[in-house]
């Protein structure tokens, strides 16, 4: 899924006939949670999508898009697709089984679905780190002349593109699963640079296929994968299907502008929808879809999306903490996604990324973040990105504690007006070396009682 696409997406389909890998997966109960987290590794973030039967998704993970574009945004969603997507449980629920159901209900060129978003945007790798953005899914159980103009995704957009509307590709897009017209078959693809052209060949990306191992795509859930490398140099992208790897991009293939305008912003945020004619679907299917065959109601079937980050805690988190609110320390950790707060409000920030920031900060103010994992190699250094419009001669202090608001401070910096509430600047400062997983209050403190900071994001790192 794209927010531009060609006509014709692949020239001969070349790519559709790249040979299936057949080993057979053993795969698990629809209503599985989300995996163990692996040795080594870190949840970042996770949505299993248990709840009861016909209601919406969480409002905390996720936006529901709806209409035929953003507001603002180039009309059908920039790809020529025909639905008009809805908050309606008839084309959005979970289904009481551990499952999310996108589903397209329509005939002829009327048509609804749905498509969400992660309230999050932040999903990016620490330097040294791999990134991990998985689902388990299942597409749409219709092929043949009934699936003409079926469209799934699960897929990620850079941050920069929320409220823009108008910088794709060049904030990069991956697109991790797709599929088209009901064929057995994944597309693992990369959008940045310019369009059209530019160092990923726009509007088609690049991008490579095959068949689902064992059973088809369409039959069975699938897990799709998409991995970020950071650890090794030049960096990495990397796609898989069931564990197998069929997709991979090196950083040395692309220039180092392009490189940077696609990873350099605050991250990404993830996408699921159903998507139903447009340009990919016409162009594989060489004439415009849908057509009078297409059925109506079959949905894509989303067991679980979870983050992964490399190098954290070797094990699960605990059940008692939540799964949107454990972290890594050495990502970017979003200030709008605090656990609790006292005194400050949340509101449209102006910084490059794009999102949320929190405001109105003053004395005594404080955010909460649980479970955030420090691994066992001590950080040594905070840095928050901050901004000031304080009148003359008001400052504070932006500080850091460990599972108390009130434990003595592991580190701080002062900052006074920065040339307006929305001029942002990132401020480091050193800590006292910490290890494992804590909860984080960022605390407030100043000696006027007026506002003095907002707050967009913070991180740690080892220097």
């Amino acid at each position: 899924m794209r927010v531009l696409h060609s006509p014709w997406r692949r020239s001969a389909l070349a790519l559709l006939a790249v040979a299936a890998a057949v080993m057979a997966l053993a795969v698990r109960p629809a209503d599985a949670s989300v995996p163990s987290t692996p040795s080594g590794w870190s949840l970042v973030w996770s949505d299993d999508f248990n709840g009861t039967a016909g209601t919406l998704p969480s409002s905390t993970n996720w936006i529901i898009d709806t209409g035929h574009a953003y507001p603002g945004g180039p009309g059908n969603w920039g790809t020529g697709e025909i639905q008009n997507y809805t908050s309606n449980t008839a084309n959005l629920s979970l289904d009481g089984s551990g499952n999310l159901r996108i589903t397209p209900i329509g005939s002829g060129q009327n048509w609804t679905s749905a498509r969400i978003e992660t309230r999050r945007t932040d999903f990016k790798p620490a330097d040294g780190r791999v990134l991990r953005i998985e689902g388990r899914i299942q597409m749409p159980n219709v092929t043949g002349d009934a699936a003409l103009g079926y469209w799934p995704a699960f897929w990620a957009l850079g941050a920069p593109y929320r409220g823009n509307y108008q910088n794709w590709p060049a904030i990069g897009e991956f697109d991790i699963m797709e599929n088209v017209n009901g064929i057995n078959s994944v597309w693992g693809v990369l959008h940045c640079g310019v369009n059209p052209g530019g160092a990923c060949g726009e509007t088609n990306g690049i991008g490579a296929s095959r068949a689902c191992p064992g059973s088809t795509c369409q039959s069975a859930f699938h897990t799709y994968r998409f991995e970020w490398d950071r650890s090794v140099s030049p960096n990495q992208l990397r796609w898989y299907v069931d564990g197998q790897q069929f997709h991979s991009i090196s950083q040395s293939q692309l220039d180092a502008t392009t490189w940077s305008n696609m990873t350099s912003h605050a991250g990404y945020f993830i996408l699921l929808n159903v998507a139903v004619g447009g340009g990919f679907p016409n162009g594989v299917a060489g004439f415009s879809t849908p057509t009078s065959a297409t059925v109506s109601g079959r949905p894509m079937v989303v067991d679980y999306v979870a983050v992964w980050q490399s190098g954290g805690a070797t094990s699960s988190p605990s059940p008692s903490s939540p799964p949107a609110g454990g972290v890594d320390a050495r990502s970017t950790v979003q200030a709008e996604n605090y656990q609790a707060q006292s005194g400050t409000q949340v509101e449209t920030t102006q910084d490059s990324g794009g999102g949320q920031d929190v405001g109105y900060i003053s004395n005594g103010d404080w955010l909460r973040f649980d479970g955030v994992n420090f691994g066992s190699t001590a950080a040594r250094q905070f840095k928050a990105r901050v901004a000031s419009g304080a009148a003359a001669g008001v400052s504070g202090l932006v500080q850091v504690r460990l599972d108390s608001p009130t434990a003595t401070p592991i580190g701080d910096f002062a900052v006074g007006n920065t040339g307006g509430w929305q001029s942002w600047t990132t401020v480091p400062a050193n800590i006292t070396p910490t290890t494992g997983t804590h909860t984080v209050y960022i605390t407030f403190s100043s000696g006027q009682p007026a506002d003095f900071v907002n707050l967009n994001w913070f991180t740690f790192a080892t220097s």
